[in-house]
């Protein structure tokens, strides 16, 4: 979205693209699933009042506007992409299979999870951590917005609040610290799967956390 009211910023598009491409050229195998507040931002309005179900399948058609977007992006920087959405959509994007995509990534080809899990009630961060302990990730990299991980409150509102470093999954769910829902950190804990949670605007954060730096607040068990 960058600095838009909602939308998708083509700068800010490329930039993280960008990124992406610099860590696939070193040979990580990279798997994405996108969020769609940009695109449904501009349509609160409309799903005021609306059944919870249908808002819900209407943001994961707009991921899916954001997969494919960013596919584009992708395969300008020259790397080979996937889409894959949860919901039927043959003409733009092939179905979800788990063992395909990991297909795609043994081939070197950046996989790009669309449409959620395919289902309401359930959020974008339940759809990373399900995609991850599906195809044995071996982390999730969770990008903020002008936030650097994980604080012992909102720091928009208390300026008291401080980063936390590093924190266990059931610490996070006890505190009820806004790393993602609760069904989603649940998954992660009862896998052991490590998050690692950072501000998207510093472009060189995705490279480091790769790279074995600390950045950002790092939730594990």
């Amino acid at each position: 979205m960058g600095e838009l009211d909602y939308g998708t910023d083509p700068v800010r598009l490329r930039t993280i693209a960008k990124q992406v491409a610099a860590i696939h050229a070193r040979g990580v195998e990279v798997a994405i699933v996108v969020g769609a507040g940009n695109i449904y931002r501009g349509m609160q309005g409309a799903a005021a009042g609306m059944d919870r179900a249908t808002a819900d399948y209407m943001g994961m058609l707009a991921t899916v506007l954001n997969a494919l977007a960013f596919q584009d992006a992708l395969e300008k920087e020259g790397v080979h992409t996937r889409v894959q959405s949860a919901i039927t959509i043959s003409e733009v994007a092939e179905p979800y299979i788990r063992r395909r995509a990991m297909r795609h990534l043994e081939k070197q080809r950046v996989v790009i999870f669309a449409a959620g899990t395919g289902n309401p009630f359930f959020t974008t961060d339940t759809a990373a951590a399900l995609r991850a302990v599906e195809i044995h990730a071996e982390a999730i990299l969770m990008a903020k917005n002008g936030v650097e991980g994980v604080y012992t409150a909102d720091p928009r509102k208390d300026p008291d609040a401080t980063l936390i470093d590093e924190i266990t999954h059931m610490d996070a769910i006890q505190r009820q610290l806004r790393v993602m829902d609760s069904t989603a950190l649940t998954l992660c804990m009862e896998n052991r799967l490590p998050l690692y949670v950072f501000n998207m605007d510093d472009e060189r954060n995705i490279e480091r956390i790769v790279s074995g730096e600390r950045v950002g607040t790092l939730v594990a068990t």
